[in-house]
């Protein structure tokens, strides 16, 4: 569900969102009316995730609307995972516990670095003091299901600064992280500021460092990674650690069902998106119209190259017998030749029920992906 308003806008930040906040009363009517038009009760839905935008700027009774609506139209589990993506400059503890009392039970925070220079070049409204007390203020609330989003690969960004964060990070006891390499998006701020030779973004081989010590410095402090950008804590008790639920269905092209104004949703094979306008989206739905800007219906390619490139995003890989269900085709076979070289560098491992990328084959996914996608399927 995409709540898109923010205080100030990022200036590398690609999604949809706006500073005004005037149209925000209207909007919420129009998001209850869009879920009333594409209600859908005979599916079971086990994740919410509110996100945006900066959701936390909207006081915590209306985000308690917001799931009570989710729960009258849609058939929503009761143990459900409900997340929140939570600004540390719009919190207090208070809102926290409001958060709990409307039925909120994860919380993914946008800290982005506990360095003050990082905050202000990435023009944060939060300072780091406020970050470490959101984290209290929301462990003080009640939530053990805690994760923070962190960004690396600043300009003139070194290894120990990064660790620091880390260590900075690793201190919280939060049970998950994120971590994102800053990527200039070229119509951003950022993206051409860069390519008007105004800043100067680090080379592959300086962000491939950070990339590894990233891995190696979280594994060796109890975080297991489960997706190349996310890491969770590993638990003692011999429970699941705690994967982000809603992501991982994304990385599966499982069905999910995307709300507000961007918004994408998918049911295989289509797939459809929202207008990327507030003013858009809310006359569509006022004149009683669904706010679909598009749609699409993926071909047996385009899925089997989604299918190998989320697959291979995730430490566990592509499930061979999976692949070969969704397209009636045998993965070992068909790669063989491709899989077989790429095993001889140490960047990917094939066992008889999976194939996964290596620690050091994930620094490289965007071009194995494109090695093993670059050519003619089989017919069916």
């Amino acid at each position: 569900m995409h709540i898109p308003y923010c205080v100030r806008k990022c200036p590398y930040c690609d999604f949809y969102s706006c500073a005004d906040r005037s149209s925000l009363p209207v909007f919420l009517e129009c998001l209850e009316r869009e879920m009333e038009m594409v209600a859908e009760t005979y599916l079971i839905f086990d994740t919410l995730y509110l996100g945006g935008g900066t959701p936390s700027i909207i006081e915590p009774t209306a985000l308690g609307r917001i799931i009570d609506a989710v729960n009258r139209y849609f058939n929503l589990q009761a143990a459900a995972e409900i997340t929140l993506e939570v600004n540390p400059g719009t919190v207090s503890r208070e809102k926290f516990a409001q958060y709990r009392q409307a039925g909120i039970n994860r919380l993914n925070i946008g800290i982005q670095s506990f360095n003050s220079a990082n905050l202000e070049f990435l023009e944060r409204i939060h300072a780091v003091a406020d970050a470490v007390s959101s984290i209290e203020w929301a462990r003080q609330a009640g939530f053990d299901n805690i994760g923070i989003d962190l960004i690396y690969g600043l300009p003139g960004q070194h290894r120990q600064t990064w660790l620091a964060d880390l260590d900075s990070a690793h201190r919280t006891q939060v049970s998950h992280l994120s971590c994102y390499i800053l990527t200039a998006e070229t119509e951003t701020p950022l993206g051409r500021d860069v390519k008007a030779g105004n800043i100067r973004m680090p080379g592959d081989d300086a962000v491939r460092e950070l990339f590894d010590a990233t891995i190696d410095h979280l594994t060796t402090h109890g975080f297991e990674q489960y997706e190349i950008s996310n890491f969770a804590k590993k638990t003692t008790d011999g429970s699941p650690p705690p994967y982000s639920r809603h992501n991982q269905k994304y990385w599966s092209l499982a069905p999910y069902l995307g709300l507000g104004p961007s918004a994408h949703s998918f049911m295989s094979p289509q797939r459809r998106w929202n207008h990327r306008s507030i003013e858009k989206y809310v006359g569509r739905i006022q004149a009683g119209r669904l706010p679909v800007a598009g749609r699409e219906r993926l071909t047996r390619e385009q899925m089997i190259i989604e299918a190998v490139y989320l697959g291979l995003r995730t430490t566990r890989g592509i499930e061979l017998n999976r692949f070969e269900k969704m397209f009636d085709m045998n993965f070992e076979k068909f790669f063989d030749e491709t899989i077989a070289e790429l095993a001889k560098k140490d960047f990917i491992v094939l066992t008889q029920t999976r194939c996964a990328l290596t620690p050091r084959g994930m620094a490289y996914h965007d071009s194995i992906a494109a090695m093993l996608t670059g050519q003619n399927f089989p017919q069916v």
